[in-house]
């Protein structure tokens, strides 16, 4: 368990939970200007086997923080899904640290949504990610 006295100011439980991300709790966010950041203290259960933050993980919370982001300019019967997601890995981020993925959308239209998100450990990059969502409508 992480120590409530590193996490940030702003930042509370994740509010959409999902079945991938259960293991990686507790896992944090907030709401921005600008988006939605999404953050964890790195623990064992989140590195690879060299230590780590897993690509995986950090690629995982992109997507989800971005497609988040990207939530507020749908219509009320909308959401999205993932087309396209692409990952530059610039640093890594180690147990103990401050990881602190910040998304934004970058255009919200009403057949595609594009999104940017930028992650760092401890204020230092670790990677960058942009995407590409559909939007869908949801069944009535």
């Amino acid at each position: 368990m992480s120590d409530l006295a590193t996490v940030p100011p702003g930042f509370t439980p994740h509010f959409r939970k999902s079945p991938l991300t259960d293991p990686w709790e507790p896992l944090y966010s907030r709401r921005t200007e600008a988006g939605l950041d999404l953050g964890l203290v790195i623990a064992a259960a989140h590195t690879n086997s060299r230590g780590f933050a897993h690509g995986g993980m950090i690629s995982a919370l992109a997507d989800n923080g971005m497609g988040l982001a990207c939530g507020p300019g749908l219509a009320e019967d909308a959401s999205v899904i993932t087309v396209s997601l692409a990952v530059d890995f610039l640093g890594a981020g180690r147990i103990g640290q401050w990881l602190e993925v910040a998304c934004r959308a970058t255009r919200v239209g009403t057949t595609l949504c594009f999104a940017e998100a930028v992650a760092t450990a401890d204020g230092e990059p670790c990677a960058r990610a942009h995407a590409t969502f559909r939007v869908i409508r949801k069944a009535a």
